[in-house]
């Protein structure tokens, strides 16, 4: 089976060691075989992957946690910025 990743989104995030991350999150993608009309067709695998920009892994755990799988700095979501008017 042939498999692809597809981009999502990135966002901002704020590690442990107090540097700014950018995540990636990827989704994989099978293609689907049963369609034989010339077109490539592919589907959601519902498996999501998330890497730094520059590649490293990114572990998210059930509670939501992030992780970067080769140095353990903990990853928090940045919060959106709010400009006032």
């Amino acid at each position: 089976m042939e498999r692809k990743l597809h981009f999502l989104e990135s966002f901002s995030a704020k590690g442990t060691d107090g540097s700014p991350y950018k995540v990636l999150v990827y989704e994989h993608m099978a293609r689907d075989e049963s369609v034989a009309d010339g077109i490539d067709h592919w589907e959601s695998t519902g498996e999501l992957e998330y890497r730094l920009g520059g590649g490293e892994r990114v572990e998210v755990h059930k509670d939501g946690s992030m992780r970067v799988a080769r140095s353990g700095v903990q990853l928090h979501r940045a919060e959106a910025e709010h400009t006032l008017h």
